[in-house]
């Protein structure tokens, strides 16, 4: 059981083409739409902060400290993920990998590092979980569904 609660593993497959996936993951003004405001740039070493909600119930402040660990362009992001507030508390790794997959993409999403021992991690693992299954995903389905619209692309530009 403890197996389970050190990493989330989430499937998805997108009816997009990696390179505007890519973009989504990569673009802060997208990566806005569906996961949270940022200073991101895909450059392997780029510290970088995600701004989101608060969540008292584990330790979460709703300021993500992160770095870019790894980088394959249309193929694979990995980055560090921990509360910016709370030194290396929930400290953890998040890898996004991308495979074309006719006549689409196949996401991966693998969120590592939680500590099976350690009871706010094992409740930030559930929250995370059903977060990343249930909100942030479908969310980036929208966003790559409204992608090409020209609404999207003006805002795009003004930012």
């Amino acid at each position: 059981m403890s197996e389970q609660l050190t990493t989330i593993e989430v499937e998805e497959f997108l009816p997009y083409s990696p390179a505007k996936v890519w973009r989504a993951l990569t673009e802060p003004g997208l990566i806005a739409r569906w996961l949270m405001e940022n200073d991101f740039k895909a450059t392997v070493g780029h510290q970088f902060q995600m701004r989101g909600i608060p969540v008292p119930a584990v330790g979460f402040s709703g300021l993500v400290a992160s770095e870019v660990l790894d980088v394959e362009t249309e193929k694979l992001l990995r980055i560090s993920w921990r509360d910016a507030h709370s030194g290396n508390s929930l400290n953890s790794t998040v890898t996004w990998s991308i495979t074309a997959e006719d006549p689409g993409t196949r996401l991966s999403l693998v969120h590592d590092g939680f500590d099976p021992n350690e009871p706010t991690h094992v409740a930030s693992h559930r929250i995370m979980s059903g977060g990343w299954r249930n909100h942030v995903l479908p969310l980036l389905g929208q966003t790559l569904a409204e992608l090409d619209s020209p609404e999207l692309d003006s805002a795009e530009s003004d930012s």
